[in-house]
Parts: structure tokens; sequence; C-alpha cells
């Protein structure tokens, strides 16, 4: 069910329908230096894989990308591991009122998994801001909604969608998203944030992973946004 991409780092896929279409999502887990772990976008838990997360070291951190991507089934983290922390990007905390969030993620990590993961907030979008996470040791870029990335052996659904919205063998958002910035510069400085961070690997919040030049490849997805800041 996990899938080990590098030293104390895994994800799981499944399936996600987004308005008929399957477009599927990826849940990262990190082990952190304490021993802990980090989940970002968590998958639905089911017995099989709370056994695997529990061999791992037992869930510490349960983390969205936003307030509109990697918030569903927290609620049976929370049911499951009391003493896990629910973590809230902005805006997730009044969309999920029946939720109880102990924090409320920024650009700053907290000082309790800063030595494994990093963090920043992409801001400038009219509705949503989304978090970046950035996993030092394995060099791994860890995105939402701006970061879909759909390859050829995707499934059909989402290979048209992805050509359709300008996502297709590219890491970056799709064209809704680019209609919907509100503040091209902020949006810009955050990208800029992003890319200062010395990643190879990308992990998109749809679509697949890319295990190598990840770097040049957001620099390539935000090519609209980015020659802007040269006029």
């Amino acid at each position: 069910m996990l899938t080990d991409l590098d030293t104390d780092l895994w994800i799981r896929e499944e399936p996600l329908r987004f308005f008929g279409l399957e477009i599927g999502r990826i849940m990262t887990v990190v082990r952190l230096s304490s021993g802990g772990l980090f989940v970002q976008s968590p998958a639905r838990l089911t017995p099989e894989l709370k056994r695997e997360l529990d061999a791992l070291g037992g869930v510490r951190f349960v983390a969205p990308a936003s307030k509109l991507h990697g918030h569903l089934h927290m609620e049976q983290y929370r049911d499951a591991y009391p003493d896990a922390e629910l973590l809230a990007a902005p805006g997730l905390a009044s969309r999920r009122s029946d939720l109880a969030f102990d924090s409320l993620l920024g650009s700053v990590p907290d000082p309790r998994w800063s030595a494994d993961v990093d963090q920043t907030a992409i801001a400038g979008h009219r509705w949503l801001t989304e978090i970046a996470f950035f996993h030092r040791p394995s060099r791994t870029l860890i995105l939402g909604d701006v970061g879909y990335h759909v390859t050829p052996e995707a499934p059909l659904s989402l290979r048209l969608l992805g050509r359709a919205t300008g996502v297709y063998e590219r890491v970056g958002p799709p064209v809704d998203f680019r209609l919907t910035v509100a503040n091209e510069a902020t949006l810009c400085r955050s990208i800029r944030e992003v890319l200062a961070w010395d990643f190879d690997r990308v992990i998109p919040g749809h679509g697949s992973v890319l295990e190598s030049g990840g770097r040049e490849a957001v620099l390539d997805g935000f090519d609209w946004l980015l020659r802007t800041e040269e006029k």
C-alpha cells in the first residue's frame, strides 16, 4: 500500500474523482528524526494502512496542502491517533469546523519537524493559500494542487484533463488556477521561495512522482508567471 521512495519517505496513491473524472491523489509520509511520522494529504485510513504506519513509527503530525486539498480523512487520524496533531492550512479551520486543529501552518516550519521538513506558504491566489513542503534529506518537494504532473502512464481521463488544462507532462497548476491569481507579484515571490530549495524529486498532488529534474520542471511549469517578473 505504501511505496518506498527514499530513506524515511513513502507515498500512498488513492483514487479521487473530480467532476466525474478520475484524477487520483497522493499522500506523502515522512519519518522524522524524532521517530514519529509527518503525514501530508492523508489517505483513507484502512486497517492495512494503519498497520503499515504503525510499523514505521506511528503518526505524529497530519497536514493538508490547502483548505481544498489534503484534508479528507483527517478525522480518521484523530480518532486512531489521539496524540497526533492536526495542522490547518489557511482557511481550513472554518471549512472543517467539525475538526479541532492544533495549529495553523504558515511559511515557518515548527521546530519539531524543521530539521527534516521545511515549508512555505504559496500565496497570491484569489481563493486559497497552499503550503509547499520540502523533505531535506531526500531533496523532495511536496505539493498539492499547485503541482499537477500528468504523464502518458496516467488514466485516459487524467491525460485528457492534463492536456486541456496545460499540465500534461509538466509540473504546475492547471489553467483555472492561473486565471484566478489575485496578485502575481506575491505568487511569484512564493514560487521563488520554493525554487530556493535544493530539490530534485517532486511529489505532486495529482499525477505521477517526478524522480529527478524537479527544479527545472517547476521552472518550466511556472514560466507563464516567472516571465512577468522580467517585464
